[in-house]
């Protein structure tokens, strides 16, 4: 199977590397200095004290490769506007586009939300440009359970977390979310199908939407926030403003706050993503974490002034940093 990464950030090369390890040919979308390394010296996993590494196709023009059989988008929110645009060059007719990124995706509501059903976000699509650039039709959605860091460009280092949730967009099996399910569990990952991906999005969003911003604004890891009384009872606050806005829609969480951060307590002092990006200058997707769930809080009538502190405060800081 020819298999497409688009973002070689920690993720992608997570991906790439079993996948390719596992005998699909793969290649990647890659820009700037990242192109130059994974060109030069391909991809490498370190988990442990292993490594592997594999030669991949590579370039920085999607033209410039082969239309794959399946596509997985491992960008960021805020990168997936321009790259949608070259996403066609990579697929064909039969291509499968699976998104394995954090957050809202910008297809939430199609096939799904019941009055809401088809509605546009547009803290994450506004004018509806990616939704013009990718068809839905080929879309799969993936929620990632794993804890990877991009050492350097083109080296990525798993921590722990080998789960892959994948569903359709619309709900229900598909001949194709088991053959792709099939492909993942083959290369090594936990692979499984959910019959409501939305759900086991809103459920990784849920904690994701607080610790993220949070230790971005603070610095902190996570053990610190969760010893932080003050700090916890504002962030299991706006976790109960995105439960009743899950219900809601259909989505409904079963657990307390507090349930989830004895989950999070359990994987130990770690560095968020959005403060690995923080301290790397990079873009913070707050939209598809934070705003986003603003939007569906209007959208459904709940009232979210814990959320809509957390957005002013997060994006705030991100504005004077140039990060937003």
């Amino acid at each position: 199977m020819k298999v497409g990464i688009v973002g070689a950030g920690a993720i992608g090369t997570w991906l790439g590397v079993k996948l390719g390890l596992a005998g699909c040919d793969v290649s990647v979308l890659a820009r700037g200095e990242s192109l130059n390394i994974i060109r030069r010296h391909g991809l490498t996993l370190k988990s442990g004290d292993q490594a592997w590494r594999i030669a991949v196709q590579v370039s920085d023009e999607a033209s410039r490769l082969e239309p794959c059989d399946l596509v997985i988008v491992c960008v960021k929110a805020p990168a997936l506007h321009d790259v949608s645009k070259s996403l066609q060059a990579l697929t064909g007719q039969n291509t499968t586009i699976l998104t394995a990124m954090n957050g809202v995706p910008w297809w939430f509501l199609q096939g799904f939300g019941g009055p809401l059903s088809g509605y546009s976000l547009q803290s994450i699509d506004p004018g509806g440009e990616i939704a013009a650039a990718i068809s839905l039709r080929q879309v799969l959605g993936g929620v990632v359970h794993a804890s990877c860091a991009l050492e350097s460009p083109g080296v990525a280092r798993h921590h722990f977390g080998e789960g892959l949730i994948l569903g359709e967009p619309a709900g229900g099996q598909s001949e194709r979310l088991s053959r792709v399910v099939g492909l993942l569990i083959g290369a090594g990952f936990n692979a499984t199908a959910s019959m409501q991906i939305q759900r086991d999005i809103w459920y990784k969003l849920w904690g994701n939407m607080t610790i993220n911003p949070v230790s971005a604004l603070t610095g902190a890891l996570t053990d610190k926030i969760l010893d932080d009384e003050l700090v916890l009872g504002f962030v299991s606050a706006v976790m109960q403003e995105a439960k009743e806005i899950g219900a809601r829609l259909g989505i409904s969480i079963d657990q307390e706050p507090q349930d989830r951060h004895a989950v999070t307590r359990k994987l130990g002092a770690f560095k968020t993503s959005m403060l690995q990006d923080v301290q790397a200058g990079k873009k913070l997707e707050l939209d598809a974490l934070v705003s986003s769930v603003r939007e569906l809080g209007q959208l459904t009538g709940v009232v979210t002034p814990m959320t809509d502190a957390l957005l002013g405060l997060a994006r705030l800081q991100a504005r004077t940093l140039g990060l937003y």
